[in-house]
């Protein structure tokens, strides 16, 4: 029995990450799958590659797999695995790997890690097969959709090979429905919309996470929606309903008396909607006019004597409480 290097298999070395095993194996699987590859032994080359793939893609199989050290002797014929590996292995963890419907392995593979796996027992050369991968995508969706649901197409550019073997890009169109309350980073999944299967497997999912495009009134904290609304020093003071527009809608808000800019006002409820909806929150911000006219501002000059006294009056009479 020979010893089967998966690194070389999938061109990749024992430091390469998940990710450069994922891209290495797509590409060769292009490369030699027997239904297009026009190479010459595409279907052994594919089974390795397969073999190769399901261990490195693992971790607990990887790990076993790199823990045989200096015994991996790479192209070193008459390989056997140390005394007792596999058993000290099962000890380790969980002693039984489910390849998923691969088919047939090598005997280097079957000595390492047992007759655990889901192999086809009826046939040493059954065909290979193996379920897509899941895919993951991205879609932004505007803040009132997640208020009263929508329907949204996109396109995705797949990866197929074609009948001679080479990788080509196919656009793909999908739609996908928008549920009310959605919140932003939640993923819907569309079943059998990923990667497709080899060999009949059936194939991944498609997990789509939503985002929402930024909007010039409202800024969104998890549940909770805010926004700025610019009112008048007289309004301040003397409190006013005034019109606030919100995603469902424009709504009317009791200003309290004398209310401060940066004060923040709370509407329950009225955020995001789900079964615990989130708030919706009204900042304040006191805008001066740009200009005043003259009798604007013998008007705040006015105010400025009258608070002066007010002052000095509120001063005095706190002397006299203290010298009573």
């Amino acid at each position: 029995m020979n010893y089967k290097d998966y690194y070389k298999i999938m061109g990749v070395d024992k430091t390469s990450s998940q990710d450069e095993i994922k891209t290495s194996y797509r590409k060769l699987a292009r490369k030699f799958h027997p239904d297009v590859s026009k190479e010459k032994d595409a279907e052994a080359h594919f089974k390795d590659i397969n073999e190769a793939y399901d261990v490195l893609r693992d971790k607990e199989k990887r790990a076993a797999y790199d823990q045989l050290g200096s015994n991996w002797q790479a192209g070193q014929a008459g390989f056997t695995p140390p005394p007792k590996w596999q058993e000290q292995y099962q000890q380790q963890g969980n002693g039984s790997f489910n390849a998923g419907g691969q088919g047939d392995f090598s005997d280097f593979f079957e000595s390492l890690f047992g007759g655990g796996f889901n192999a086809n027992p009826h046939s040493s050369r059954a065909p290979q097969s193996r379920q897509g991968q899941d895919s993951h995508a991205k879609i932004l969706i505007d803040l009132p959709d997640a208020y009263t649901g929508a329907t949204r197409s996109f396109t995705l550019q797949d990866q197929v090979v074609d009948e001679h073997g080479q990788a080509q890009s196919k656009a793909r169109t999908l739609k996908v429905s928008i549920p009310k309350g959605i919140k932003p980073g939640q993923k819907i999944r569309l079943q059998k919309q990923g990667e497709t299967g080899f060999g009949g497997a059936k194939n991944g999912d498609l997990y789509i996470e939503v985002g929402f495009n930024p909007h010039p009134l409202y800024i969104i904290e998890g549940t909770d929606i805010i926004t700025e609304l610019t009112i008048s020093p007289w309004q301040a003071a003397l409190g006013e309903k005034v019109k606030v527009p919100t995603p469902a809608g424009t709504i009317d808000l009791s200003l309290p008396k004398l209310v401060s800019s940066g004060a923040k006002m709370r509407l329950k409820g009225r955020g995001l909607p789900g079964k615990i909806a989130g708030d919706f929150f009204v900042k304040l911000k006191i805008v001066f006019p740009k200009i005043l006219s003259a009798a604007e501002e013998a008007l705040y000059q006015s105010l400025k004597v009258l608070a002066n006294e007010t002052r000095k009056n509120e001063i005095e009479d706190e002397k006299d409480k203290k010298s009573a």
